[in-house]
């Protein structure tokens, strides 16, 4: 008789703010369980989706979806429909930000990309942050640290670097100015 899998193990709270994947992490558990569901990463591509005013049969948000599918797929490589704190640290690294995750946050920057060319602007990018679970209060000053020859835009390619240094410790300017 197969044993019973023993209930996912929250979080410990103060890990969540001590590192950069804690971080990251805090932002895909939406619902502040201490433990990042599958609901909890799509209903960041719903708000995403609603933020944009983008309807269900956008191309765009059947990307965002499709990226978000094989993302979700790496994350719960055992498909138990969670992703625990501890499985998400020993997961994520420079390889799976740029084979994985680089393409389903490139496709929610996408989403947030009214004009799609290829630059957010302050009110697009704080939508996007919103939506994607992170905190409103900086929104201005993660802009302003991206934003570095102040021309009021944030590309695509200044955006996923900048997260992909802050998860993996590089140091990231988006990052310093929010910790």
């Amino acid at each position: 008789m197969p044993q019973p899998q023993a209930a996912p193990r929250p979080a410990p709270a103060d890990a969540l703010t001590a590192t950069p994947k804690g971080r990251v992490y805090a932002m895909l558990d939406t619902d502040g369980d201490g433990i990042a569901s599958r609901h909890d990463y799509f209903v960041r591509i719903e708000r995403a989706r609603q933020a944009t005013g983008r309807t269900h049969d956008d191309p765009l948000v059947i990307a965002a979806q499709a990226t978000g599918e094989r993302a979700w797929a790496a994350m719960d490589a055992n498909g138990d429909g969670v992703m625990t704190y501890e499985e998400y640290v020993a997961w994520v690294d420079a390889d799976k930000f740029d084979n994985v995750c680089r393409y389903a946050l490139g496709a929610l920057f996408d989403l947030a990309d009214a004009d799609q060319d290829g630059a957010l602007d302050r009110s697009q990018f704080t939508a996007l942050r919103r939506a994607l679970n992170n905190r409103a209060d900086n929104a201005d000053a993660a802009f302003d640290a991206l934003d570095t020859d102040g021309d009021g835009r944030v590309s695509r390619t200044e955006y996923l670097a900048s997260i992909r240094a802050f998860v993996t410790g590089d140091g990231s300017p988006m990052g310093d100015a929010l910790y």
